[in-house]
């Protein structure tokens, strides 16, 4: 939760002379009560931007910790000030909670009012009288952009825009922003809109030189929220498609250090532990040195990287082979402990000794046995600043040649744990503090990864990074007996990583199981390729014996994760633990770089060594969780496949009306389809999406290559279809043929429940009307009344429905009109089930309620009044 004292003044200014839609939207500048009340501009613009519906209000919980870590933190900070760092001028728009999900014309207003509020923006910088920056720094050029939702779709649209004034963006982080595909399909405008903006972006990044990208210098981060974001699959949250890995990434709070948790869609906004990873991320990235108010691109990457991600991935910069050895570290030759080549070194306790003490590790040397890395876990935090109270220092160091008194001129530090010793050893190393990765703190007494403990500090280096290096020498800076523990150790890849070959089909049937032996290394990791399906949800058990008379120093950590998109989940004190990931998922564009296939799903536990005890994992499919993932990935597929039934259904009574003169219920229509038409057309579609997946899964030129111009020479060559997932199930997977049947049978049952839904409210409107009306429908000699139904001509038909054609087209809003269409349906029924009562003639009732079943699925598909439209012909009454 975030708590904020909010202050908004409103640009009354910025009005018709500088832009068209000022009398529909407006601008607002936000400020911290008893933190930053100043009406004037003085630091580094950001502007934030609401979503579908959203309200410029949502700004506060991002200015609001801006403001006070400003104020408390950075303003106070020397280093901070001289590198270029101020506060953030945060401002927000005003749309009127204006729906841009189902608009197409609405996202691109906005976004050419956003070009002019972005130009009036850095206009205020360069008035003296609204300004309070120094006057020796350069007017701020560029605007930061914040979207949440479809605010993230409009800070990509701005600059795809005619109005947009070049350079003036070069950083959007978006929060839940439905990137790769619109979330609702069935207006045309907003598909039409997504196909030019993601064209752009995409033919931007595919030119070969920099210049010749509008977007070299643009930086895109998106954040997605995860499963519990039931609002947009987070799926679509994904950039894979649009950026390439050296201007942008897409992660999931989960993976964000200090995070580690999922959020929901409007939680991403105001969650306490992101929105500090946001503002300090931003922070980190300022400049005002700069005329764009940012770093280069890719240091800005670099920095986006340190912040959201866990510094486990492959694109994880390490700053140790870049830094200059800083620290002498000299040792009394017999004092401190050099650990055999191959052995683990385990600190149970600190300062035993009373005196500072240096463990040594061997390196070993380069041509060792393929891919061994060095690990090393301990509940400390590893700093190193020169008055840190830290107990644990980790150096990797090589042997310092120079001669006694040369030391101080060469580092900046010097840690001399020889005492009054003649004969020493002198080492020159590099702190490896900067290269810490935090996970989750896992104990006995830990329920979640997002848990207000301290986190374990980890480090993981392959032997490659440390060519340089002799030894890593594990310092004890402790002075007293305390608690804290530490684990170092070399492993190779046969030693700490698992590869599974079960398949998907397999693992259904039978699920997972496999053991990892007792003497297995600190961290191991299990890949499981099968596995990386969005679609299918998993239970995982993790079951180990008791340590006996030993006290384990942490509980079994797990992280699961994938490299498809940054996706992490970590599970403390795990016992049992629910994985779903967001891998391959329906209708999803292929990446910028078409992979042979999915690395798929991974698993990294770290364990205590000290149990010396083996490890059973068991995975099986969870069934409830897979009907929900399903449910999320393809609930806009029941809007469209009832609509299929019920066309076949009234295809059915048409055609048995035009043989034989009566119009057949609903109910029998439905019962006759089911014998034939419908298995027929279920079987067709099943070979036909299976066909689909494996035509797409067969090898080509464009899938073989990676198709961005500037890795390759030939700018024409692999070229990415974009659209082979938009068909039917969405799937390049053979495996899912059976949901095509699946659905079929779920929405048949969608389509016979509404049809006796409908019935039931027919019927009890019809018997209200009879109480209210004592009119009765039929005369003492059959005729009906001249109020039971009321015969219009065809001419009239036809002008009545030509003017509201023409007022739908042009005055009234088609939803509005198809609201009225509804209610007549459902008044032509009443009457239609009122006068079947009084006549053994069904057709009526027959012919309304079908077409009411058609109106109510048409209502949620059908983008234009123009395929809404049903007739209300009753036959009896010819």
């Amino acid at each position: 939760m975030s708590y904020m004292r909010p202050g908004f003044v409103k640009f009354s200014d910025f009005d018709t002379e500088h832009t068209r839609f000022a009398t529909k939207y407006s601008l607002h500048l936000y400020r911290e009560g008893g933190i930053d009340e100043d009406v004037k501009v003085k630091g580094v613009p950001v502007l934030f931007i609401p979503g579908n519906a959203g309200s410029y209000k949502q700004v506060r919980p991002f200015a609001a910790e801006a403001a006070y870590y400003y104020h408390d933190v950075l303003r106070r900070d020397r280093n901070a000030l001289h590198a270029g760092k101020r506060a953030l001028d945060f401002f927000s728009v005003d749309f009127n909670e204006d729906i841009t999900a189902f608009h197409g014309q609405t996202l691109l207003d906005q976004a050419e009012y956003l070009n002019d509020a972005v130009a009036y923006i850095l206009s205020l910088y360069h008035n003296p009288a609204r300004s309070k920056r120094d006057s020796d720094l350069p007017d701020p050029s560029s605007v930061i952009l914040i979207g949440h939702s479809m605010g993230g779709i409009v800070a990509r649209t701005m600059l795809t825009m005619p109005n947009y004034q070049s350079n003036s963006i070069n950083t959007i982080i978006t929060l839940s922003a439905p990137h790769a595909r619109a979330p609702i399909s069935f207006d045309s405008d907003i598909v039409n809109t997504y196909k030019q903006i993601n064209g752009y972006w995409r033919n931007a990044y595919s030119q070969r030189w920099g210049n010749d990208n509008p977007l070299w210098h643009v930086t895109l981060i998106s954040i997605a929220g995860g499963g519990l974001d039931t609002v947009v699959p987070s799926d679509y949250a994904s950039i894979s498609s649009l950026v390439p890995d050296t201007h942008g990434f897409t992660v999931f709070t989960s993976t964000i250090p200090n995070v580690w948790t999922g959020m929901d869609h409007l939680a991403i906004t105001w969650c306490n532990q992101l929105r500090k990873s946001v503002v300090r991320a931003i922070y980190d990235v300022i400049t005002v040195h700069r005329p764009t108010q940012t770093l280069q691109r890719a240091d800005r990457m670099r920095v986006f990287k340190k912040w959201f991600l866990t510094g486990l991935e492959d694109i994880a910069e390490k700053t140790l082979p870049q830094m200059d050895p800083r620290t002498l570290l000299t040792l009394e030759d017999n004092s401190n402990a050099i650990i055999s080549q191959g052995e683990r070194l385990e600190l149970r306790s600190f300062g035993q000794a009373r005196k500072a003490r240096a463990h040594l590790l061997p390196i070993p040397p380069q041509g060792s046995p393929e891919g061994r890395k060095f690990t090393l876990l301990t509940d400390q935090q590893l700093d190193d600043h020169p008055d840190s109270k830290a107990k644990l220092e980790v150096l990797f160091c090589s042997v310092f040649p120079l001669q006694a008194g040369q030391s101080a001129a060469l580092f900046s530090m010097n840690m001399d744990l020889s005492g009054d010793s003649s004969g020493s050893t002198r080492l020159a190393c590099r702190n490896a503090s900067k290269d810490v990765i935090a996970l989750p703190a896992s104990t006995r007494t830990s329920k979640h990864a997002f848990d207000e403990a301290k986190p374990f500090s980890y480090l993981q280096y392959d032997l490659e990074d440390l060519t340089d290096h002799q030894f890593v020498a594990v310092v004890d800076k402790a002075t007293q007996p305390t608690s804290g523990w530490a684990i170092a150790e070399f492993s190779t890849s046969s030693e700490s990583v698992i590869r599974t070959s079960i398949g998907l089909r397999r693992l259904l049937a039978f699920g997972l199981h496999m053991k990892l032996p007792a003497s297995r290394a600190l961290m191991t990791e299990v890949k499981i390729p099968a596995l990386h399906s969005s679609l299918l949800a998993y239970t995982l058990t993790l079951g180990k014996r008791s340590c006996g008379d030993s006290v384990e120093l942490f509980t079994p950590l797990l992280r699961q994760y994938i490299t498809d998109v940054h996706e992490s989940k970590f599970f403390v004190n795990v016992k049992e633990a629910n994985v779903n990931l967001h891998g391959v998922a329906p209708y999803m564009p292929p990446p910028f770089k078409a992979k042979g296939g999915s690395e798929g799903l991974s698993l990294q536990i770290w364990s205590d060594p000290i149990c010396n005890s083996p490890m059973e994992i068991t995975m099986k499919v969870d069934v409830l969780g897979s009907m929900g993932k399903l449910w999320m990935r393809y609930r806009t597929l029941f809007v469209p496949f009832p609509l299929v039934i019920v066309a076949l259904v009234l295809r059915k009574q048409f055609k048995v009306y035009d043989e034989t003169g009566i119009f057949m219920s609903f109910s029998e229509g439905l019962n006759q389809s089911l014998r034939r038409s419908l298995p027929v057309l279920l079987l067709a579609l099943t070979f036909l999406s299976t066909s689909l997946a494996k035509s797409s899964q067969a090898p080509s030129k464009s899938s073989s290559s990676w198709w961005f111009p500037l890795a390759r020479g030939n700018a024409t060559e692999g070229i990415v279809d974009y659209t082979k997932n938009d068909l039917l199930l969405g799937s390049q997977d053979p495996f899912f043929w059976f949901l095509v049947p699946l659905f079929g049978v779920v929405c048949t049952g969608i389509c016979v429940a509404v049809n006796y839904v409908a019935l039931l409210l027919t019927h009890f409107f019809a018997l209200v009307y009879s109480l209210i009306r004592a009119v009765p429908p039929r005369q003492e000699d059959g005729r009906r009344t001249t109020t039971a139904f009321a015969v219009t001509s065809t001419r009239q038909r036809i002008v009545t429905t030509s003017v509201l054609l023409l007022l739908v087209s042009t005055v009234i809003p088609y939803q509005f009109a198809y609201m009225v269409l509804c209610i007549v349906q459902i008044a032509t029924c009443t009457r239609a089930c009122r006068v079947a009562r009084e006549t053994v003639c069904q057709t009526t009732r027959g012919d309304g309620g079908g077409a009411l079943l058609a109106d109510l699925w048409t209502s949620y598909s059908a983008p234009t009044p123009t395929t809404t439209s049903t007739t209300t012909r009753t036959p009896c009454s010819s």
